[in-house]
């Protein structure tokens, strides 16, 4: 996942889906209020997990034993 997919799904969670939108307008202004809020507390991203952690979870080891 690249942070521009990181930042979209910001957005989506924090200024978009909580909100109910009367029009397209409506919409926009909201998406520009998070943003200016955003670059007022600006902070970078802080990784958690190596990239070996992350990539591990991306490609999961498969398994022929697998039981249903």
């Amino acid at each position: 996942m690249n942070l521009v997919e990181v930042w979209f799904g910001i957005i989506d969670r924090q200024a978009i889906r909580p909100g109910v939108f009367t029009s397209v307008k409506d919409l926009n202004a909201k998406i520009r209020q998070f943003i200016t809020g955003w670059n007022d507390r600006a902070h970078p991203f802080v990784w958690t997990k190596t990239p070996e952690q992350i990539l591990s979870k991306a490609n999961p080891k498969t398994t022929s034993e697998t039981r249903h």
